[in-house]
């Protein structure tokens, strides 16, 4: 048993056991094991953004095995991808490596639409393939948001009758411009409604310092947002006063010093961790493992 993982699962005493079970499981797995951080990689780029845009960088990456055998070799927490993906692989790592179907998905090839994903696997699809988790993208801001809270109210409920913890992915995106997408007052909110939907687990893109909410902006006078370590702070308060596990993602693909940066300014906010595909996968083998190592540590470190 470990005292950090145990205070964390203490905000989720109202849960069933299979759930706690399973959100137990995921910090408990890999190199960050016990200290209630966790790193987890994902794959769902291939269906989000082509297959070339997101495997030619690494051609190992065409082959599904290949990120389930990163994830175990550099010591992930766990492993989310699309369901093709998973039933690649869910033979020969379920029970190995917790592995998280992301059931709803999109792609880039629809133009203006709104922004929405399609529902395109289920709960019984997680529990036949082994998965300890559902992952789940909504979109705060889209004229299609309410459709995908109602979905997504659906399978967490679902999720949470055979033990499945949900992962929301909380990406605004739709009636606002690019670069309020990233803006702190933006952030926050999303991770607050992610929670207010029952996620368990919140995904959220680093924030900037940027306050977009003409509503918000005399609020922020009085939050500390300078830095992004102070941001991550108020992100993870606005997740029911850090009750809520929140993770960050990578973001687009740079560089290892400003990876590493990064890091260690979500990991001294109080993030629970990290959710990085593209940085880490793009890379040949030997660096993903050094560069997915460096993020553990930085976390492990944290104070």
């Amino acid at each position: 048993m470990s005292t950090a993982v145990e205070r964390i699962l203490q905000n989720y005493a109202g849960e069933s056991p299979g759930v706690i079970g399973n959100l137990r499981r995921l910090m408990m797995t890999g190199r960050l094991a016990g200290t209630g951080k966790m790193v987890i990689l994902p794959v769902d780029q291939g269906f989000e953004h082509g297959p070339a845009r997101s495997f030619q960088p690494n051609p190992a990456g065409y082959d599904p095995r290949y990120h389930a055998q990163l994830a175990v070799e550099s010591g992930c927490s766990a492993y989310a991808a699309p369901l093709g993906f998973i039933e690649a692989i869910a033979h020969e790592y379920a029970g190995t490596l917790p592995l998280i179907l992301k059931v709803n998905n999109s792609d880039v090839l629809g133009g203006g639409d709104a922004p929405i994903s399609a529902v395109t696997s289920s709960i019984d699809d997680a529990l036949r393939l082994g998965c300890s988790a559902i992952g789940y993208t909504i979109y705060p801001g889209s004229p299609e948001r309410n459709r995908m809270y109602e979905d997504l109210r659906e399978l967490i409920a679902a999720g949470r009758q055979v033990g499945l913890p949900t992962i929301v992915w909380a990406y605004a995106r739709g009636n606002m411009p690019k670069d309020a997408e990233t803006a702190v007052d933006v952030i926050a909110y999303a991770a607050q409604i992610a929670c207010q939907l029952g996620a368990h687990v919140v995904k959220v893109k680093p924030p900037t310092g940027d306050v977009w909410h003409k509503e918000a902006k005399k609020h922020y006078e009085s939050i500390p947002h300078a830095t992004l370590e102070e941001r991550i702070r108020h992100v993870v308060k606005s997740a029911f006063d850090g009750k809520r596990i929140v993770i960050f993602s990578g973001g687009a693909a740079k560089g290892k010093d400003e990876v590493i940066a990064e890091v260690r300014e979500i990991a001294a906010g109080g993030g629970f961790g990290s959710i990085m595909g593209r940085n880490a996968f793009q890379r040949p083998h030997a660096e993903s493992i050094e560069l997915l190592h460096a993020v553990m540590d930085a976390f492990a470190s944290a104070k």
